[in-house]
């Protein structure tokens, strides 16, 4: 059973920094690529923001993030990590790990991340 469970949302100030993680079981995450999306609260989809690829590790980042997040992943822990810097107002919303594996779409429950004075 393929599970993906993300952690490390919080409230922060603008310009701080977040770490976000999702762990991954059920199936051989070092094959496969994986992403992260956002979910705003005037979003109604979620957006793609980062991935990765799974063997060599290229990544992509959305513009509106690119220099400020930085997606990798630790194959021997299983996780998936988002690390979040310069933080910004509309950066809140709700951030969700992906995987496709084995033509299945797969999804985390969310991790919420709220930038506030």
């Amino acid at each position: 059973q393929v599970q993906l469970v993300e952690s490390g949302g919080a409230l922060v100030q603008p310009g701080g920094s977040l770490k976000l993680s999702c762990v991954a079981s059920g199936y051989d995450f070092s094959t496969y690529a994986a992403s992260w999306y956002r979910q705003t609260p005037a979003g109604k989809e979620r957006e793609r923001i980062a991935g990765i690829s799974n063997i060599i590790s290229s990544t992509w980042h959305r513009d509106s993030v690119k220099g400020r997040f930085l997606i990798s992943r630790d194959n021997a822990k299983n996780t998936l990590y988002l690390q979040m810097n310069n933080l910004k107002f509309e950066d809140t919303g709700v951030y969700f790990c992906y995987a496709r594996v084995a033509g299945i779409e797969y999804w985390g429950q969310g991790t919420q991340v709220t930038v506030s004075s």
